[in-house]
């Protein structure tokens, strides 16, 4: 199949583009993604840009046998913030780690108070002449967020819904712990992926003149 060049893929890309809205967990079922779109749908966060090729990001998948553990963590977590939980909201708690038949964490490789950072991974590819220390947290996390937007509107491409979640539980020492975080790491959100059961309307917008101005 020829793939759409010019106008056509213009098109395409901007009805994916606003197409695209963020689904509750809740309103995700399965099927989800296969092993093979799986492979497709995650390989296209190597196209975030990358000052340096530094990678500052990584996603850690929980499968199924693994959910109960999350689970646990996010419920503890609660329990931390909030001794006087009820049983119903603990189970809420324990709950967020099973909804979504893909589940996986988002994790933010930043500079830490050393201002020290983890080697960059291996490549052949020329650096640029920016060294390590000089792409800043605010660059390491553009690149971040371009690699979730590159995983979801790919999994939306595929047919699949996406929901970002996120929670005071990922700065609990627990999940950290459960994730092997490094100091220079930060969980930022849940990415979930899955069927949508339940359309919701498309959010109001705003308009490019509510965020573009022109220098004078």
């Amino acid at each position: 199949m020829d793939c759409p060049s010019g106008h056509e893929l213009s098109e395409f890309a901007n009805a994916l583009i606003h197409s695209r809205q963020n689904t509750s967990p809740r309103r995700l079922a399965e099927p989800g993604p296969s092993p093979q779109q799986l492979q497709a749908i995650l390989g296209t966060a190597a196209a975030a840009p990358d000052h340096g090729q530094l990678q500052p990001w990584r996603f850690v998948v929980v499968p199924k046998a693994q959910r109960a553990r999350l689970a646990e963590v996010f419920g503890q977590a609660l329990l931390d913030r909030d001794p006087n939980a009820t049983q119903t909201q603990v189970e809420n708690a324990y709950e967020k780690a099973h909804r979504a038949p893909f589940l996986m964490l988002a994790v933010a490789q930043l500079i830490d108070r050393d201002g020290q950072t983890n080697p960059a991974p291996e490549s052949d590819a020329p650096y640029s002449e920016s060294t390590e220390a000089e792409v800043t947290d605010l660059e390491r996390l553009v690149s971040f967020g371009c690699a979730i937007q590159n995983i979801v509107l790919s999994a939306h491409a595929a047919g699949f819904g996406t929901g970002l979640t996120s929670g005071q539980a990922l700065a609990s020492p627990q999940l950290r712990a459960l994730f092997d975080l490094h100091e220079n790491e930060q969980a930022v959100c849940c990415i979930n992926i899955g069927t949508v059961t339940r359309h919701k309307p498309a959010r109001l917008r705003p308009t490019v003149l509510d965020y573009v101005s022109e220098l004078n």
